[in-house]
Formats: structure tokens, C-alpha cells, sequence
């Protein structure tokens, strides 16, 4: 769980087009919006998105209500424009439960879906 996380990106408008595409399928959407920054949630942005550069690539793991949205997340980042990073799957070793899959964003940054049921 977390309140919000910022990430700094090259491109702004690419990125956001980006988290824009595979946040929709996990209920989350652009909420915040001014010169710099972007910020994605459901009810409160969480995510913000900032133009500069990034120092060094992240992870990220974000809450998805169902597995299908999981596959919905990792195609919608593919066509996106992501690189893929972990096809949806179940991850055994991290729990019997543990639906997954893995992007890297156009900024290098690994962004996860999962979902625990």
C-alpha cells in the first residue's frame, strides 16, 4: 500500500500516454493536470508523473482488482509502447496467489499489475 509516488520522466506527454493506457484497465485515471505534472488514481491521484530526468529506473507494483485486468494492464502497455517485463501469470514463488505481469515504461522504469486473488 502507498499514499502516492512520483516519478520523474523525459517525456511528459509520452509517459502519460503510457500510465494513461495501462492504469484504465486497474480503475484508475488522469485526475491531476498542469504544466509539469500529471497525477493518475481512482478517487485521489497516486501516481504522478513529473518532467526531468530520471536518475534511475524504479519499481513500481500497483493493486489490480482482477486477474483479467492484469491482462488488460500488459496488453495495453504493449501497444503502448512497452517493453515486456513478465508475461500475466501466476508467480509461485512470491505466493500460491500472486497474479502478475511486468512492463518496462518508455522511462526504464519496471511497472507491475498484481493482483492477490
Amino acid at each position: 500500500m502507498y499514499d502516492h509516488i512520483g516519478l520523474k520522466v523525459k517525456n511528459l506527454a509520452k509517459s502519460a500516454g503510457f500510465y494513461d493506457a495501462v492504469l484504465k484497465p486497474l480503475g484508475a485515471k488522469l485526475l491531476y493536470e498542469d504544466e509539469t505534472t500529471r497525477g493518475f488514481g481512482a478517487k485521489a491521484p497516486g501516481l504522478y508523473l513529473s518532467k526531468g530526468a530520471a536518475e534511475k529506473g524504479i519499481h513500481i507494483a500497483l493493486t489490480a482488482p482482477s486477474r483479467a485486468a492484469v491482462d488488460k494492464f500488459h496488453d495495453a502497455g504493449l501497444k503502448a509502447g512497452a517493453r515486456d517485463n513478465g508475461a500475466p501469470g501466476i508467480r509461485a514463488d512470491y505466493a500460491p496467489n500472486y497474479y502478475a505481469a511486468f512492463l518496462i515504461d518508455p522511462d526504464g522504469n519496471n511497472v507491475e499489475a498484481v493482483c492477490l486473488k
